[in-house]
């Protein structure tokens, strides 16, 4: 075998478990990493009061004082 074969090898052999290992830990954050919601926030101009509503929802009442908001837009 010649020594140049046996770099190439060991170095390719190196790149497929390293790109194995990439991979594997890439499937494992996605896996425990939380689902976004869909939900819009609401910050009320009022109380200053952060809350969320579904993501149908325009315009929303504050829980804590009752003015209907409009969502944050980040």
């Amino acid at each position: 075998m010649d020594v140049d074969n046996l770099i190439i090898g060991y170095f390719m052999l190196f790149l497929g478990i390293l790109v194995g290992v990439i991979f594997y830990s890439e499937i494992r954050r996605k896996r425990f990493e939380p689902i976004p919601s869909e939900d819009h926030i609401f910050r009320c101009i009022e109380c200053g009061y952060v809350y969320t509503d579904d993501a149908d929802v325009d315009r929303s009442r504050c829980q804590q004082c009752g003015t209907i908001n409009i969502p944050i837009q980040f």
